[in-house]
């Protein structure tokens, strides 16, 4: 039996709070092994973007920049990240992602994505399947709200 067809606004409510809820489930994983939703994220950010500037981290998070000072500040003191003066303008700085944050976010995101892993285990191929062509379709769509500049440049027009 299919589900019924869902109009644009149902689907966005009932994304949302999946998408809510599997998250909420994930960070204690993550958490367990140092890593809150925030830091993961600007370690990730950093980790496929490579070197950026504190602003453009924070614009690229959707936070202002002085939400991500004391977590910046965290993650230099760590050894996770480090600063450095931008090439093209002596007067910015760059944030980069370290060895030992590239080896501590994988081993954290590896225990997170093992985890997962050994609950997926149980679900038959076909829905594997359809897991798969709902990422991709997530991606679509986080790539169309980073396009348009996500929810709250909506909200503000």
């Amino acid at each position: 039996m299919s589900s019924p067809v869902l109009s644009p606004l149902q689907c966005a409510v009932q994304l949302r709070a999946s998408v809510l809820q599997l998250a909420r489930r994930l960070r204690p994983g993550l958490e367990a092994e140092g890593m809150g939703t925030l830091k993961l994220s600007v370690l990730s950010r950093l980790g496929r973007q490579g070197a950026m500037s504190p602003t453009e981290l924070a614009r690229g998070e959707g936070v202002r920049l002085q939400s991500l000072t004391r977590l910046i500040a965290e993650l230099e003191a760590e050894g996770w990240v480090r600063r450095s003066d931008d090439p093209a303008d002596g007067r910015r700085s760059l944030l980069a992602l370290t060895r030992q944050g590239a080896a501590g976010l994988r081993a954290a995101v590896e225990a997170a994505e093992q985890a997962m892993a050994a609950h997926l285990q149980d679900l038959p191929a076909d829905e594997l399947v359809l897991l798969q062509r709902a990422c991709g379709l997530l991606d679509q769509l986080e790539h169309a709200l980073s396009a348009t500049g996500g929810f709250r440049a909506q909200l503000s027009e």
